[in-house]
């Protein structure tokens, strides 16, 4: 039990770290000069279901497999989301099309950076929680 909640909480603090990393670099224009349309605001609404999914994501450290460097295992772990959000989110809940490629071309390579330090950050808050 313990190690389905470090997991989940480290799942929703890396969560944390992703949606503001996502929300800042919309912010600041960054997302916009590479051609992606995602700046979402920093709300309640938008953040709290963010930080519940990568909670839940986080589940998926609790699997006893690569048990390498946390940084490693974060960005590998890092796929999952990234794929979810690419192959079923965008195109079948959001009508972004697939690979969300209707927000722009880099879309996937922002997802995929966005995912890597939710992996990475959830990866060394399990490694710190031992």
């Amino acid at each position: 039990m313990k190690r389905i909640l470090i997991c989940f909480s480290a799942g929703c603090l890396g969560a944390l770290a992703n949606s503001l990393a996502v929300w800042f670099s919309g912010d600041c224009g960054f997302t916009g000069s590479m051609g992606v349309s995602m700046a979402p605001a920093l709300t309640a609404k938008w953040l709290y279901p963010r930080i519940v999914w990568g909670g839940l994501w986080g589940l998926l450290f609790v699997m006893p497999v690569l048990n390498s460097k946390a940084i490693s295992k974060g960005a590998v772990m890092s796929i999952f989301p990234t794929l979810f959000q690419l192959l079923v989110v965008f195109p079948h809940m959001t009508n972004q099309g697939l690979f969300g490629l209707r927000l722009g071309e880099l879309t996937p390579l922002v997802v995929a950076a966005a995912n890597l330090i939710w992996g990475v950050v959830a990866a060394l808050a399990i490694k710190l929680a031992k």
